[in-house]
């Protein structure tokens, strides 16, 4: 049985027509149901087309993206793939479209036309799962940054999602709207929810299952934290820092300490010095 969610077969997209550049160049790529998986790369490496073209916000000049078997390009299928595939953009005041916070995670199945005992049953099951649901009947524009990060999630789970894909989310929080939704993000993932993170934050992408680097429109690196952040120089190569305690323990090395290569959590780090 295929257990894939999405499948990117060799997709190119090229945003211009005088640009002889693809924005995305070749990418094959399969998603696994479940998984939690982070992609990073600088500006301009293709990570943010890629997580558009997944959710249908743009289409591939060339090649093939397959959401739960249903081919993004195929318009009848729009809205069932958004629906599988949720989408939380960077600015959250960007997404909220209600006064209250309730009446936004409404929002999206009053449009689907869902029957409103199963919207009210999807909206506090959404804010619950989210921590939100004592915010419930307050104004959006209250809330700190953090907090209508995880309404807008909470708004994509009312969608009954099962992927949700999130660019660059906390880019624009402080570290503790970052930790809540991180905190947010793996709940949900332990829960069943494949979660696509598009992030440029290191010690976001060491929490997830699977990491890919992007460069120049190509999957440059792809596997687990510790297999990708072991190499350090091909990494700084494209422009990326390290998590810090990998260059730490580098350093540590360097100098004779017998530390592995693929440290990428201070406690790891911490544990073996103690010993």
């Amino acid at each position: 049985m295929d257990n894939n969610i999405i499948k990117i077969e060799n997709v190119k997209y090229k945003y211009a027509k005088e640009d002889i550049k693809n924005a995305v160049d070749g990418v094959s790529l399969n998603i696994k149901k479940g998984e939690f998986t982070a992609i990073i790369g600088h500006n301009g490496s293709g990570k943010s087309t890629l997580a558009k073209l997944i959710n249908s916000l743009l289409l591939p000049s060339e090649g093939k993206i397959f959401v739960k078997d249903m081919d993004t390009s195929d318009d009848s299928k729009l809205w069932d793939i958004r629906q599988t595939a949720g989408m939380v953009f960077q600015n959250p005041d960007n997404q909220l479209v209600a006064t209250i916070v309730e009446e936004d995670i409404a929002f999206g199945p009053e449009n689907q036309g869902v029957e409103s005992s199963e919207i009210r049953r999807r909206v506090d099951d959404a804010l619950n799962a989210v921590g939100m649901y004592e915010y419930r009947t307050r104004p959006p524009h209250l809330l700190s940054g953090g907090q209508k990060q995880r309404i807008a999630i909470a708004g994509i789970l009312a969608l009954n999602s099962d992927c949700i894909i999130l660019d660059e989310p906390t880019a624009m929080l402080d570290p503790s709207g970052r930790r809540e939704v991180m905190d947010t993000l793996k709940k949900l993932n332990k829960q069943g929810k494949t979660i696509l993170l598009i992030t440029h934050y290191m010690d976001e992408a060491v929490e997830a299952d699977r990491v890919i680097i992007m460069d120049k429109g190509n999957i440059k690196l792809d596997g687990t934290p510790k297999e990708v952040f072991k190499n350090l120089e091909e990494i700084k190569k494209y422009g990326l820092d390290v998590p810090q305690v990998t260059e730490l323990a580098q350093e540590l090395r360097k100098e004779g300490l017998d530390i592995p290569s693929d440290i990428i959590h201070i406690k790891e780090l911490v544990d073996l010095l103690c010993q």
